[in-house]
């Protein structure tokens, strides 16, 4: 049985944070349908918020500390990335577009993606459209023509299922399952040790 590997990226910022709810329950979906079709499923959550000391760092020293360093071989080595950030003056958020930008452009290339964003107000949902598909369009990505906005009316419903947002999530992870399956592209070859700015800096220094 062939493994689907799917690492869910989280930009929320608060615990718990409707951000982390929506990529949830958009993974949730995405596996079901995955093991619906014969597939083991893998899923990695990654809340970005735990790593923004990290991210800055990295833009500082040029040098990935090893937890963010772990965290960006797990997204180069998975299927696809389900990607969720909350809404900040009409666009993804400074923390979510960070780690996109610590991210080997490349890495990304051919992957399949799911996006999601959570805001205050419906006027936000274009976000999807306006500013996440093409960044991901530029990374080469394979998006879902479906993406999944969640404002403060879509949550505490408590009915069977069948609520607006659960039926646009269900529909885009049938999107998503469906990129997943067959054979897929390639991952990255495995990058070269990097490291620390310490070492590269003194090997700089040593050979003049």
């Amino acid at each position: 049985m062939e493994t689907r590997r799917i690492i869910v990226l989280s930009a929320g910022l608060g615990v718990p944070s409707s951000s982390r709810l929506l990529a949830d329950q958009l993974a949730a979906s995405a596996e079901r349908q995955l093991s619906a079709a014969g597939y083991q499923v893998a899923v990695e959550v990654i809340e970005l918020r735990d790593l923004a000391v990290d991210i800055a760092n990295n833009f500082v020293t040029g040098y990935a500390g090893p937890r963010l360093a772990e965290v960006i071989a797990a997204v180069e080595a998975s299927d696809g990335v389900i990607a969720v950030t909350p809404v900040f003056s009409a666009s993804y958020s400074g923390l979510f577009k960070s780690f996109i930008d610590v991210l080997d452009p490349k890495s990304l290339e051919g992957k399949a993606v799911l996006l999601g964003a959570t805001g205050g107000t419906d006027r936000h949902q274009m976000v999807l459209d306006y500013a996440m598909r093409p960044l991901f369009s530029y990374l080469r990505t394979r998006m879902t023509p479906t993406g999944v906005f969640a404002g403060p009316q879509d949550w505490g419903n408590t009915d069977d299922g069948g609520s607006p947002l659960s039926v646009r999530i269900d529909r885009a992870a049938t999107e998503f399952a469906v990129l997943l399956q067959g054979s897929q592209p390639r991952p990255r070859p495995a990058a070269s040790q990097t490291l620390p700015f310490e070492q590269l800096l003194a090997g700089i220094s040593g050979g003049r």
